[in-house]
């Protein structure tokens, strides 16, 4: 029963909570030595027991089982503090605007880091009347792919789902985005922000001939 909640995750969080074993007891229905007994790791709780437990505590069931409480400061709503969760076995891709506690086959699923775009991630974005086009020179076989393109703004996310063999393009409403993520399956989370993406590049991407250009060297240094 250990892999629902252990006593250690009981005993931090009743005593964070200010409660004694016998009041715990007393709001759970149980004695005060069965409390003891799973603070010492003698004895779990019954998966029924969850609920009642998580709910003494002012957590939810999904807290209670990680370990992790949940301080949900992102009152805003602000989808630029969004965090991306996938899963390693079936590629599925959660997002987020705060912290949570993400399962998936079984796994728990940390926040990804974002990186910024490097010479082996990079990525081609013009401004095509209202929207955004974004190209990532990036390979795209079964083992070596970009899942997903994302583009965030602070009150909404749009989102593309790529797949191997496919174009790892996609295009986004201009409307207030500040943010493009994407993800490679090997070398993890990239973002970069539109506007300095385009005005980086300004020089020649506003250019389609030299544009074309400098994509059939980029093509030719890292294939």
């Amino acid at each position: 029963m250990n892999q629902y909640v252990t006593g250690t995750i009981i005993k931090e969080l009743r005593e964070k909570n200010k409660l004694t074993q016998l009041q715990l007891s007393e709001k759970l229905g149980v004695s005060d030595k069965t409390v003891s007994k799973w603070e010492t790791g003698k004895g779990y709780p019954d998966i029924t027991l969850l609920e009642p437990i998580a709910e003494a505590f002012r957590i939810s069931v999904t807290e209670l089982i990680s370990g992790n409480t949940i301080h949900n400061a992102n009152v805003s709503a602000n989808m630029l503090k969004a965090k991306f969760y996938v899963c390693p076995v079936c590629g599925n891709v959660i997002h987020s605007m705060g912290e949570i506690a993400v399962h998936c086959h079984g796994i728990q699923l940390d926040p990804l880091e974002a990186e910024p775009t490097d010479e082996k991630h990079m990525v081609f974005i013009e401004r095509v009347e209202d929207e955004y086009y974004v190209r990532i020179d990036h390979s795209m076989t079964k083992e070596h792919y970009i899942s997903f393109v994302a583009a965030a703004s602070s009150d909404g996310i749009q989102m593309v789902k790529l797949y191997p063999e496919g174009s790892p393009e996609a295009r986004f409403k201009i409307s207030g985005v500040r943010r493009i993520f994407f993800y490679c399956n090997r070398d993890g989370l990239f973002s970069i922000d539109p506007v300095k993406g385009i005005d980086d590049k300004e020089s020649g991407y506003d250019d389609s001939k030299e544009r074309r250009e400098l994509e059939r060297v980029a093509d030719m240094l890292f294939g």
